[in-house]
């Protein structure tokens, strides 16, 4: 519900005694941008756009907001956008990051970059490299995606080897509480300020027995709004050798995964089926896409073994001893040339190590528009969880031979992100209809085996949060002590 006109000119008269005009803008074509994404949930305009530039620029918004009881919606990636996390339910100002974007600290020795919320993948990778050293990020993340961001949504990274926490590697941050009060967490809160705290400032956990990060992070912007944040790097490899496992049987690659990461052999390790490998390599449209997604495997289980300053060759010939021994065990032999689709193997290399190429994001390209259906379970259930999707889309007559598929390993294997891809085009209102429904319907049968939504966006939070009421109760306390206003992206998640 977007504010009346008087409260929206009380508004903006406020908003503009503490920022410059070029910081706030009404535009309808600006507004617009802001309204919906590519997901289901129903468009919702914002009265203002802000671009606040510092954290006290942040506070006294998040005050004015307070005041007025104006709700305010956090956005830090540039579109598009996917999951309906940032369109506004309740009206109000959309708080756009994008001039919060200073690298203000890279250390080599600890391996960290300080960042904040407006730094995209694009800008901060090419300078970790120039200092020798590599971001561990998601599957192709887009260009203009916010790390903070990404980190924050908790979204799965392709070298599980590293990862030690369902949030890692998410470390400190700044954050600013719905009474505009701020607040730093884990060995970065005090005391004193930034520039005489002698701590590291990258040790999450804290202050005291309470990990504040933790309800932060997935939050979607609806307990605080995060000014910057910490994030663990790591050391660009000297030497890297892909390897490429082919199989019809998702069960196989799991276990094979399963079994590597146990022994800690791969860095890059993750599997995609014929559909969404053939999206990614795509020279053409739609012949090389055509012809790929034939050509390729059922499933593609890709693997990157690295070597790092000393003595690269010899590390890389070690953990090809171990990655041979495994794949004998499984009568499966992995090989350097990408099955049905030869000559893509350093495209490969490349696409693994930095955001999105090109104007069009992938997941675009086929059809025009996508709807993710994501979730976390065990390596082990993966193929189980492919197998219930498949008979969700036979049910809505969509076309099996379209589905994405996407397994990636989290946390050292203990864990592993599913995600599957409707492509549809959204021009077709009939196909967009058949699609919403599959994805409803599909996204419930997913939850009743077992899938869990850590991440439950639009109609996914009604799903989830009605099974845990006792979680909601908890949550919505909580809520009620860093947002007392219900003022931060009001309408998601329980609130």
């Amino acid at each position: 519900m977007v504010n009346p006109p008087d409260v929206n000119n009380t508004l903006k008269n406020c908003l503009n005694e503490i920022l410059k005009p070029a910081q706030i803008s009404d535009q309808p074509e600006l507004i617009d941008k802001y309204s919906h994404d590519y997901s289901f949930q129903d468009k919702g305009s914002p009265s203002l756009v802000v671009f606040p530039g510092t954290k006290e620029e942040v506070q006294a918004i998040v005050r004015i907001a307070a005041e007025t009881k104006t709700p305010l919606v956090p956005v830090s990636s540039g579109p598009p956008r996917f999951h309906g996390g940032t369109v506004p339910e309740k009206g109000g100002v959309i708080v756009d990051f994008s001039r919060m974007n200073k690298i203000r600290k890279i250390n080599t020795p600890d391996r960290y970059a300080w960042i904040e919320p407006g730094v995209t993948f694009g800008e901060l990778i090419p300078e970790l490299k120039k200092q020798g050293l590599k971001l561990v990020a998601p599957l192709l993340p887009r260009a203009n995606k916010s790390v903070v961001a990404s980190r924050l949504e908790r979204e799965p990274v392709i070298i599980p080897k590293y990862q030690y926490d369902f949030i890692d590697p998410l470390m400190t941050l700044e954050v600013v509480y719905g009474t505009g009060e701020e607040f730093r967490t884990g060995s970065a809160s005090g005391p004193g300020t930034l520039e005489t705290l002698k701590a590291d400032k990258v040790n999450p956990w804290g202050p005291g027995s309470v990990d504040y990060f933790r309800f932060i992070s997935g939050a979607q912007g609806t307990m605080g709004l995060v000014t910057w944040a910490i994030t663990k790097v790591e050391v660009l490899p000297a030497l890297q050798k892909l390897y490429f496992i082919p199989h019809k049987d998702l069960t196989v690659l799991t276990d094979i995964m399963n079994q590597l990461l146990r022994r800690r052999v791969v860095d890059e390790c993750l599997a995609l089926n014929n559909v969404d490998l053939a999206a990614m390599l795509a020279s053409s449209w739609p012949d090389d896409f055509k012809k790929l997604k034939k050509d390729l495997s059922p499933w593609t289980l890709i693997l990157c073994l690295a070597g790092y300053k000393r003595r690269p060759e010899e590390r890389i010939a070690i953990m090809e001893k171990y990655l041979n021994e495994i794949c004998a065990d499984f009568k499966v032999k992995p090989v350097n040339t990408l099955p049905g689709g030869a000559g893509k193997e350093k495209e490969i290399l490349e696409l693994l190590s930095g955001p999105c190429p090109g104007e069009t994001y992938w997941k675009l390209r086929y059809k025009g528009a996508c709807h993710d259906i994501f979730f976390l379970s065990t390596l082990s259930r993966a193929a189980e969880f492919a197998a219930v999707m498949q008979k969700a889309a036979a049910k809505y007559r969509y076309p099996r031979e379209d589905i994405g598929g996407y397994i990636q390993p989290m946390v050292q294997g203990r864990g592993c992100h599913s995600e599957f891809n409707l492509f549809c085009d959204e021009t077709n209102q009939a196909e967009l209809d058949e699609v919403k429904k599959l994805f409803a319907d599909a996204s419930e049968a997913l939850l009743k085996n077992g899938a869990f939504f850590t991440r439950p966006y639009g109609t996914w939070a009604d799903m989830v949060y009605s099974r845990y009421p006792e979680q909601v109760e908890a949550l919505k306390k909580l809520k009620g002590i860093f947002d007392p206003h219900n003022i931060l992206n009001p309408g998601k998640l329980c609130f």
